[in-house]
């Protein structure tokens, strides 16, 4: 490792009051308003997607009630949403009141202020939609919880399997067309990995075909359409509001495909599913949770994850190539492969990801609702939130707190080496902090130590065969679309 490691870490200056506000911060009224019923949420959606867009809209609203913590209204508002009015907690202090479910509830609050149609999962609401107090998310949880646990020998092989064959498709691409196009490739490795994980076959090999990524997609974009921008320019904005965000899109258009991916599970993954018998759940409703898990959860986190984290690593440019393949290949030459013990080792590879997982984290958005009155904290103030409001938080802003990250819009790819690692535990992709683990009583994503592996994997299998590439960066309904344009072999 060259000294240079070293040096951001200096910089990362720590305020200890992150974590014990003051005791005697002033108590403030939540400022901000929700303005009139039905157009002060017409005009928050509008600000939100079209007149500001979203970091600009909290932003502005932090600098006008010079506050992290105010009252607005979220989308998509009136109409599909009951209740658009939220507190919106967006500092690194605030935040974590989402995470603690004995002052929150997580019913129900997946996507917000809406819930899409339990049609889209076979009449049952999946364990992400419920809150550990119901019954069946121990149950569930649990049941996937056990699941990981029992693959975690299947992990690094299968997925360097499903990388290997990504980067022959990458240079191939690249080859004949002259740039790649990541996010599509990488989709389909996505799908691939994950069928594979749960079904021991590929899903070629089933009814579905190469149509994997593409039923997926259309059923992730039916739910989640109130929460998207198109961003085309043709279509003029209040026609795209009109059919995206005013009315829940019908789950019928996407049935058939659905049940596609249903009947593959259902088929492939039989002893997964006899293990849920086994504990108590229905076949059935086991089923559908593992599609959510497998194409909402895992396909769908993937399909932000590894572009982004492309995207920061490319554009930091070839001198933090150098070091990463410089660290991951001594590293895989001193452990003889590529093991968990050898990618443990790799301190600025872990950082790396975290990095990318700060700066843009998968899931932007927590949700949870006030079970009792409680009261938060931001930097400077104390604010009361009453039973039954509905707290949220916009995860990028708390995540690049500038209380507590040194140049937080930077990239900066050694920021948790050495000295760096005490702010590990402010990275909150996960619906909890860095530093705690999922459990059946909590929220916390339960794949999350397989996220982190996977994203180094990713970095661990480029930097073994490249020593830099170049790309370009453009946006996508969710997150970037990232295309390589030049990789140099390694020497």
């Amino acid at each position: 490792m060259s000294s240079s490691s070293c040096s951001s870490s200096a910089n990362n200056h720590h305020h200890s009051s992150a974590d014990e506000p003051s005791p005697n911060l002033p108590l403030r009224e939540i400022p901000g308003s929700y303005g009139k019923p039905f157009f002060g949420a017409l005009k928050d959606r509008l600000d939100y997607f079209y007149n500001q867009g979203q970091d600009e809209f909290f932003n502005t609203r932090i600098q006008k009630y010079n506050s992290t913590v105010f009252r607005t209204n979220m989308p998509p508002g009136p109409f599909i949403a009951s209740n658009p009015k939220v507190v919106a907690v967006l500092d690194a202090v605030s935040f974590p009141i989402l995470f603690d479910t004995s002052k929150v509830e997580k019913k129900n609050v997946l996507d917000g202020t809406f819930i899409p149609s339990t049609a889209f999962t076979g009449g049952y609401r999946p364990c992400a939609y419920l809150d550990p107090s119901e019954p069946s998310h121990a149950a569930l949880k649990g049941f996937v919880l056990s699941v990981l646990s029992s693959f975690h020998n299947k992990f690094i092989p299968s997925f360097r399997l499903c990388l290997s064959e990504f980067f022959t498709n990458l240079e191939d691409e690249l080859a004949d067309k002259g740039k790649a196009d990541f996010n599509t490739l990488s989709d389909k490795m996505s799908f691939e990995f994950v069928f594979r994980l749960f079904c021991d076959r590929s899903p070629s090999e089933t009814s579905i075909g190469s149509n994997g990524p593409k039923f997926t997609d259309l059923w992730l974009f039916f739910q989640l359409a109130p929460l998207i921008s198109l961003g085309l320019k043709f279509l003029p904005n209040f026609i795209e509001d009109l059919m995206l965000h005013t009315f829940p899109l019908p789950f019928f258009v996407v049935k058939s495909n659905y049940k596609k991916l249903y009947d593959a599970f259902y088929t492939s993954a039989g002893s997964i599913l006899d293990q849920a018998e086994r504990v108590g759940i229905k076949r059935d409703e086991a089923c559908h949770n593992l599609v959510f898990l497998a194409g909402f959860n895992a396909y769908g986190g993937m399909k932000t994850l590894f572009p982004a984290l492309i995207k920061w690593v490319g554009t930091a440019g070839e001198s933090l190539h150098r070091r990463l393949s410089n660290e991951i290949r001594t590293v895989v030459k001193e452990e003889g492969g590529v093991t968990l013990s050898a990618m443990n080792k790799m301190t600025l590879t872990k950082s790396v990801v975290y990095e990318a997982l700060r700066i843009e984290p998968p899931v932007p958005y927590q949700y949870g609702k006030a079970k009792e009155d409680v009261v938060v904290h931001s930097h400077d103030s104390t604010f009361k939130i009453k039973k039954g409001e509905m707290i949220f938080g916009y995860q990028p802003l708390a995540t690049k707190d500038p209380m507590v990250f040194s140049n937080p819009e930077e990239f900066v790819g050694d920021r948790f080496v050495g000295d760096g690692e005490k702010l590990i535990k402010y990275v909150y992709w996960s619906n909890a902090r860095e530093t705690d683990d999922p459990r059946v009583e909590n929220k916390q994503c339960p794949a999350k130590d397989l996220v982190v592996l996977l994203s180094r994997l990713m970095l661990v299998e480029l930097f073994l065969q490249y020593d830099t590439f170049t790309l370009e960066v453009g946006k996508l309904l969710l997150g970037s679309s990232v295309t390589i344009t030049s990789f140099t072999k390694a020497t």
